[in-house]
């Protein structure tokens, strides 16, 4: 029997520490740099990065109303970031309306090690994403998209969450339509220490083996208590 309990507490440990936590930060898009200001408005959509392997998930949700667009005033992207990590790519672009997929004539791109790229008002970056062809996305218009989704292969949260000089993490160039705004365009960012910061999302099937090792740990104490009243 103490060697079915042995076993029961090594099996829980095993559980314990099988699958470890995802880790997702999420920041917001607080800093406006629009042509002519930003009414009212005070924040203009979110950037959830996730863990995954060796790979980053980036998720960038403007507030709706507002719209990607691609202007000078933007360095030409929809979405800028700082990534100067060999070997690092970004692959599995999507943008999506209010969740649905949008199909931008050319495609979109995106590319890491770049020569400084400048956005009005927020520094300079070395990571972007961009319309591949460029007349699909330029000007006043926007693109039919609210959501960005694309992966960043061999990078950790860490590397990604670099500021620049300028203190700032990401920018989105948009044109802003949500309640406050007066449909300018311009970028918006995400600076050093704003949004919510990077509060860690363990997976739920994380947590499930967590329970399912306290569980083993609680059968094991309950058969030892019942031996000693033997």
């Amino acid at each position: 029997m103490k060697g079915l309990l042995l076993g029961l507490g090594i099996i829980a440990a095993g559980l314990m520490v099988a699958v470890p936590p995802a880790q997702a930060d999420s920041f917001d898009f607080t800093s406006c740099h629009l042509t002519g200001g930003c009414g009212t408005a005070t924040s203009f959509g979110t950037v959830t990065l996730t863990q995954s392997g060796t790979s980053v998930l980036f998720d960038v949700v403007l507030t709706p109303g507002n719209l990607f667009v691609e202007t000078g005033a933007g360095g030409d992207s929809l979405f800028l970031f700082n990534d100067s990590l060999s070997g690092s790519t970004i692959t599995n672009i999507t943008a999506t309306l209010d969740g649905t997929t949008v199909t931008i004539p050319g495609g979109l791109s995106g590319l890491t090690n770049q020569s400084p790229i400048h956005a009005d008002g927020t520094g300079f970056f070395t990571a972007q994403v961009f319309c591949t062809t460029a007349s699909s996305c330029n000007g006043a218009s926007g693109v039919d998209a609210n959501d960005l989704h694309f992966t960043v292969t061999n990078a950790t949260l860490a590397q990604l969450e670099t500021a620049n000089a300028a203190g700032n993490l990401f920018v989105s160039d948009i044109l802003c339509g949500q309640t406050g705004c007066g449909g300018l365009t311009g970028p918006v960012d995400a600076h050093d220490g704003g949004g919510t910061g990077g509060s860690l999302i363990p997976e739920p099937a994380t947590l499930l083996l967590l329970g399912s090792g306290l569980f083993g740990l609680g059968l094991a104490g309950r058969v030892r208590d019942r031996l000693r009243k033997k």
